[in-house]
């Protein structure tokens, strides 16, 4: 996993770039040809801009031949040194000389910020402090301001102050920004006993005393940056700066150290015991890539860009030499490298923050047991009892020996730690990363270690939590080597929001939640659901397992159905529970698939479903699964729409794995759901709600949830009530990016393809569709909208675009043709990816239609096109499902020729297949994305 590094540069100190004494000189001549400082400053900043250009073309040349972003980052700090020099001395030398030198004319120009760390990356900005004595002058306020519009004009982004050495120990002890700026303060430039004063007075009268306060806040301020960019370090498009695991807690780590010591991270640090020598390597090694990654950012974006996004992964894979190996992509190669080192990251800051704690220079965590009068019975018990010890509230070992004696320990540690509800001491942590060498074939073979670890899995406390520490401590990985393999790898796709091992631990979790009642009012079947099922452990393991398979050549529900039938016995489970967990797995994306991408009020779908479920335990089972699966994928990616689809396939094919008896008929379910809205419109005539009921097919009340069919009565009951035959209506919500937009008109066959084709020309990218016909001749459409704009207020104003649209293209005052050809292509996410096209004609899936699924690489207009020329093939949509993973979109279309036949056709299959897979290959029309 190392990036490649073909010229060993490292025996060669960091450059400035350019010759200082000649710069001087070469400013001299300019400001003499002009005559005088006003004339010269043009010449003067066009020769300092070609400056800056060179040495940051040579900087991205040495980066690109020895791979070393440190060496990057301290060659510009050292170029940006020099630059800030030459213009100090031609600003006092030519621009505003002091005339009558005095102690009120001295001045200090000081590094501040990450710039006083010595490294920047090349977008960097550019903190300075202007250090002033006790008495200022117009000299001093002039000289910075000239000095500061030449950096301006240069294209620099600079964070300044002008102050006295008062001014900045005041604020230092006021403000926590400002004193963490000046503990990395060093002298650029100027006078050097004015900057001697400042550095004594900051030690002395601001760190000394307030190291406990300073830690408290740092930790407060990186809980807040973690809220503020994703609590996961394991987000597949991370920020390198300000993720979890990225700079900004390397930094945190650096400011404690030298906040304590004096020192950054290295041999004081160790010597004082806050570090071991093997962590402080680490701290640099980590530190190395991450400005790696950090200045190729840069400079491939052209700015200080620090989110990585899909786009520039694959770029930045290749620059630094990842390769396509064993199942996976050089991208992902690199990405795995990436969330492994910042997993190391998490680390230290775990450590330290514990042995911060231990030596009771930061707060404490509170926990619920601290007032428990009997915890110290608790912790005599452990102590008595085990080989474990509850020091401070934290989990620790009895004696360094603890898991060489018993290896088995590494798994009980953890169990222990999770029954005492303690968090773990960072000596136990320490140990438990250098006894790793210890979980080998004997261990994963013993049969009490399994039995721990099967217990912890399907435990009730909290197994999500437990499993992460694991994970994190790297037990979890070598216990099981399958789980290992997945550990950081991420997949290439705008689908899933997290590395495989998260998604897994996180599953884990979604079904506790479940089982506890914390999602009832979003998943109220599973919730009743799992308090039935026979065997709760077969679907916590199948959870923990069900894409432990990825990363493989091979398919990964068939991998992980294999691993699970070596890997279920060796935790104990028995060879009816193997099974049915070797089959879960197998068929885990089966009920999400024909659920959103199959017509389920199609007998034959349920039937064919039902054939491969074959009894209704597993069938609570594979919906369970099913839905903690997809709640798991990612904030946004469950919503209300799929619940109903689950929910409907679940009732549907209940009945004909029980024999054809059931609680819950068709018939009945169907009652309810009219019988519930009557009762959420019971203000209403009774006469009102009976008519919007009689306009409904079966199929409308399992299909839609009962929050989107109030919804639907009342836009249809207005739009009865103002003689109206097209009404639409929308709504936005910034948690899941999701816009709805719903539409009702008379039904015509190209009407799905004119909504579409709306939705196009307003940029609109549509991530699912809810397609209903009444009983009428309406149709009752709501398509999920992929949001655009941050404020709601944007967004609802394209939403009511988009309708005016509609309504247009209805009465025929425009085509859909003409608004694509005004349109200018806009770029999207998706174009970082490729999927493959694929085009299925099957005459099997249904008794009725001809089922047509195509899945390509998503874009706005995508649809209009598909349904387009569905048309145009005189194919009539009975049923659409629209769905999107991601940056791929899976439509599936049933459909019947003019005479309400089955395509039997090979020849006219063919050419079905040849004209939809044509649209997905090619480049979309003027206008589309």
């Amino acid at each position: 996993m190392s990036y490649s590094n073909p010229m060993d540069t490292s025996q060669f100190p960091p450059a400035p770039y350019f010759d200082p004494q000649e710069m001087r000189h070469a400013l001299t001549a300019l400001l003499n040809a002009s005559g005088n400082p006003a004339e010269a400053r043009p010449a003067i900043v066009e020769r300092l801009k070609f400056l800056v250009k060179a040495a940051r073309g040579t900087a991205r040349l040495q980066l690109e031949a020895d791979g070393n972003g440190r060496r990057c980052a301290k060659g510009l700090a050292k170029f940006q040194d020099e630059l800030v020099r030459l213009l100090y001395d031609y600003t006092v030398a030519h621009v505003y000389r002091a005339t009558n030198p005095s102690d009120a004319e001295r001045m200090a120009v000081v590094a501040t910020g990450g710039y006083g760390r010595e490294m920047l990356a090349p977008g960097s900005d550019i903190d300075l402090l202007f250090l002033l004595p006790y008495k200022q002058t117009p000299w001093g306020e002039s000289v910075a301001e000239y000095m500061l519009y030449l950096l301006w004009d240069l294209g620099f982004k600079v964070g300044h102050a002008t102050r006295t050495v008062d001014q900045c120990v005041k604020l230092a002890n006021e403000d926590t920004t400002i004193r963490t700026s000046l503990l990395d303060m060093w002298l650029i430039h100027g006078d050097a006993q004015l900057y001697a004063e400042l550095e004594q007075r900051f030690r002395n009268e601001v760190i000394r005393g307030s190291e406990r306060a300073f830690i408290d806040a740092k930790m407060t301020e990186r809980s807040e940056r973690h809220r503020r960019a994703g609590e996961s370090r394991y987000r597949v498009e991370p920020n390198v700066k300000d993720g979890k695991g990225g700079l900004r807690d390397l930094h945190t780590l650096h400011w404690l150290s030298k906040y304590l010591l004096g020192h950054d991270v290295g041999p004081e640090s160790v010597a004082k015991g806050i570090f071991t020598r093997e962590e402080a390597a680490t701290f640099r090694r980590c530190e190395d890539f991450l400005w790696t990654v950090r200045c190729y950012l840069h400079f491939y974006t052209g700015r200080a860009e620090e989110l990585l996004s899909f786009d520039i992964q694959p770029v930045l894979a290749h620059r630094l030499g990842y390769k396509d190996k064993s199942g996976l992509r050089g991208v992902e190669r690199f990405m795995k490298h990436y969330f492994l080192v910042a997993k190391d990251v998490g680390d230290l800051t775990t450590i330290l923050c514990t042995a911060l704690e231990m030596q009771q220079l930061k707060s404490s965590p509170v926990f619920e047991n601290i007032f428990n009068p009997m915890s110290w019975m608790l912790r005599r018990q452990i102590r008595d009892k085990t080989d474990f010890r509850i020091d401070n509230g934290r989990m620790n070992i009895a004696d360094p020996g603890v898991f060489e004696r018993d290896p088995a320990n590494l798994v009980r540690f953890f169990a222990q730690a999770e029954n005492t509800n303690t968090f773990l001491h960072p000596n136990a942590i320490r140990q438990l990363r250098h006894s790793s060498r210890l979980i080998d074939d004997t261990l994963r073979n013993d049969p009490e270690a399994n039995r721990i670890f099967l217990q912890l899995l399907t435990g009730r406390v909290n197994p999500e939590a437990t499993l992460r520490r694991m994970n994190e401590a790297g037990v979890l990985g070598r216990f099981i080597p399958e789980f290992g393999r997945v550990v950081a790898m991420m997949q290439f796709n705008m689908y899933h929001h997290f590395t495989v091992d998260e998604h897994l631990i996180r599953t884990v979790g979604m079904l506790t939640d479940i089982e506890r009642g914390g999602f009832a009012s979003e998943v109220p079947l599973s919730t009743e659901l799992i308090k039935t099922i026979q065997n709760r452990r077969v679907l916590f393991v199948a959870a923990f397992l069900h894409d432990i398979g990825k990363g493989r050549i091979e398919d990964h529900s068939v991998v992980g159905a294999q691993i699970a039938r070596t890997l279920c016995p060796r935790l104990g489970l028995s060879a009816a529970e193997t099974d049915t967990v070797v089959w879960l797995i197998e068929q885990h994306l089966t009920m999400s698939n024909v659920a959103q991408s199959r017509d389920i009020s199609d007998p034959k779908t349920v039937r064919d479903f039902a054939d491969i479920v074959q009894s209704p335990e597993r069938l609570k089972l594979l919906l369970l699964l099913t839905v903690a699966d997809i709640r798991a994928v990612g904030p946004g990616v469950w919503n209300g729409w799929k619940g109903q689809l689950l929910r409907t396939l679940y009732q549907e094919t209940e009945p004909l794995l029980s024999g054809g008896h059931t609680q819950i008929p068709r018939s009945t379910i169907v009652q309810d759901a009219q019988d519930a809205l009557r009762a959420a419109l019971s203000d209403w005539p009774a006469s009102d709600v009976d008519r919007f009921i009689g306009r409904h097919y079966p199929d409308y009340w399992l299909r839609t949830e009962p929050k989107r069919q109030i919804e639907h009565a009342r836009l249809l009951r207005k739009a009865e009530a103002e003689g109206q035959t097209l009404a639409s209506d929308h709504e936005t919500d910034a948690f899941t990016a999701v816009t709805e937009l719903t539409v009702f008109a008379p039904n015509h066959p190209r009407l799905l393809s004119l909504f579409a084709g709306a939705c196009a020309a307003n940029g609109a990218n549509i991530a699912g569709a809810h397609i209903t016909t009444t009983r009428d001749g309406f149709a009752l459409d709501t398509f999920l909208l992929a949001r655009e704009f941050d404020q709601d207020e944007d967004e609802l104003r394209r939403a009511k675009r988009i309708e005016d649209t509609i309504e247009r293209l209805l009465r025929g005052e425009t085509w859909v043709e003409q608004l694509l050809e005004k349109r200018r292509p806009i770029p999207t996410r998706a174009e970082a990816f490729t999927v493959a096209p694929e085009v299925y004609v099957n005459n099997v899936l249904s008794d009725a239609y001809t089922v047509i699924e195509v899945a390509g690489r998503d874009r706005t207009g995508l649809l209009y096109e598909l349904t387009n020329a569905i048309s145009d093939l005189s194919l009539d949509i009975g049923s659409a499902h629209i769905t999107t993973f991601g940056e791929k979109a899976v439509d599936v279309f049933y459909v019947t020729d003019l005479t309400s036949k089955k395509i039997e056709s090979e020849t006219r299959q063919a050419v079905i297949k040849q004209r939809l897979t044509t649209i997905l290959e090619g480049p979309p029309p003027v206008g589309s994305a």
